[in-house]
């Protein structure tokens, strides 16, 4: 395989999770009685770019369906994140009733609602129908397609250029990453602004979140790796920022090379020094992460596998990606983890991929009384903790395994 941005060969391997389906392919009763897909799960790394992806194996459209199963609106954390950047973006580069402004990767409307409360006009761009729906039924303009070159110059054509572009949580997303940044430099205006936000490679490596590899994630990111990509297609970043999400993540702001207006902050340097300072330039800084990622595996199934011989119950909150991640890769069934517990009624009655977990309803945890509970998305740990502390009650315990395992 050759890099997805500058098509060098791929000789160094990251991490191999063995194969597994695709995260969000979430499983009916039927299903279970048809052989399920699954795909290897590797992890290369560039050593002329730096840019970490995955092997090519699965098509977008079969991992991105009709049917996703993922809605952000489901998560209290993330709409208080979302309606924070919308205020502070209005107000720091005072967007307004004259404005254009798109979201990529709009999904179920859980920022646009905000924008559009404000009276600014606005339309995302979503390829999934389930999520689109839903965010249509907020009033809000969706194009229902995935987003690159091409459908950027169709929109120049029917709405005209735009202010301000969103793309969260979208950049790791796509198998041509040149493709669809180059998107971004057709659809803003000359002095158009996008901002990206995205996990940052440099804490899942340090912070061994080996659980955000799936194959929905084409590419785990780094200024280093990027900085290069936007460059090629006309971008340049002029400030990023730090910000708690999924981990760690980072914002980056970005606009035209060329009539671009603002300075380029001193954060630029600063986040991409810190990565060359920690070795992201080097493949050493790479390795190792397989072994790191074993340990967590073996310590959460000698846990899982303890709880069973003592006689403890236990169950599992959030259907997240992450958590088929680990399941797959420890082989974990519903004999060591009883069912998933999970807010999102169009997963529900649906069972976890791979593992085959039933997924239900929070009404049953009070009536089962579990003994512990493993939080599958850790990232958004203090939220589910303070939602389910009616379990304390019965001396109930949270689990993560990620990164490490937790007992609390």
């Amino acid at each position: 395989m050759n890099c997805r941005n500058c098509n060098k060969e791929l000789k160094h391997t990251f991490v191999d999770l063995n194969s597994s389906p695709p995260s969000n392919s979430y499983l009916t009763e039927n299903d279970l009685f048809h052989v399920e897909k699954k795909y290897p799960l590797k992890v290369r790394v560039c050593n002329h770019c730096w840019l970490t992806q995955t092997e090519d194996f699965v098509r977008e459209n079969e991992m991105f369906s009709d049917d996703y199963a993922y809605f952000s609106s489901f998560s209290s954390s993330w709409l208080t994140h979302a309606k924070s950047y919308v205020i502070r973006m209005i107000n720091k580069f005072n967007l307004s009733s004259k404005s254009l402004v798109v979201e990529v990767a709009a999904n179920d409307g859980y920022l646009l609602q905000y924008v559009k409360e404000f009276s600014i006009p606005c339309y995302g761009i979503e390829p999934t129908k389930s999520t689109a729906k839903v965010a249509q039924e907020k009033g809000i303009k969706i194009i229902e397609d995935f987003f690159g070159a091409s459908l950027a110059n169709e929109l120049v054509l029917k709405f005209g250029h735009v202010d301000f572009m969103i793309a969260n949580n979208v950049l790791a997303h796509v198998p041509n990453i040149n493709d669809f940044v180059e998107g971004f430099h057709i659809l803003l205006k000359p002095t158009g602004i996008a901002t990206f936000e995205f996990p940052h490679l440099l804490n899942l490596v340090l912070m061994n979140q080996f659980d955000t590899i799936y194959h929905e994630h084409y590419s785990y990111l780094s200024i280093i790796a990027i900085e290069s990509i936007f460059k090629k297609n006309g971008l340049m970043i002029f400030n990023i920022e730090k910000i708690p999400t999924h981990g760690g993540s980072l914002r980056v702001f970005v606009q035209k090379k060329l009539t671009g207006e603002h300075n380029v902050n001193e954060s630029v340097a600063f986040f991409r020094d810190i990565e060359i300072k920690n070795g992201m330039r080097s493949i050493n800084f790479y390795k190792g992460f397989q072994v790191k990622t074993e340990k967590i595996t073996n310590d959460f199934l000698s846990f899982l596998n303890q709880a069973k011989t003592e006689g403890k119950k236990v169950v599992a909150y959030g259907a997240a990606a992450k958590g088929n991640t680990i399941m797959n890769f420890a082989g974990i069934d519903s004999t060591l983890i009883n069912y998933v517990v999970d807010k999102n009624p169009s997963k529900q009655g649906k069972y976890m991929p791979g593992s085959h977990i039933p997924i239900v309803s929070e009404s049953l945890l009070q009536n089962d009384k579990p003994d512990f509970i493993v939080i599958l998305p850790w990232n958004i740990k203090s939220e589910i903790i303070s939602q389910l502390k009616y379990s304390r009650i019965w001396g109930c315990k949270f689990v993560t395994a990620v990164p490490k395992l937790e007992i609390i």
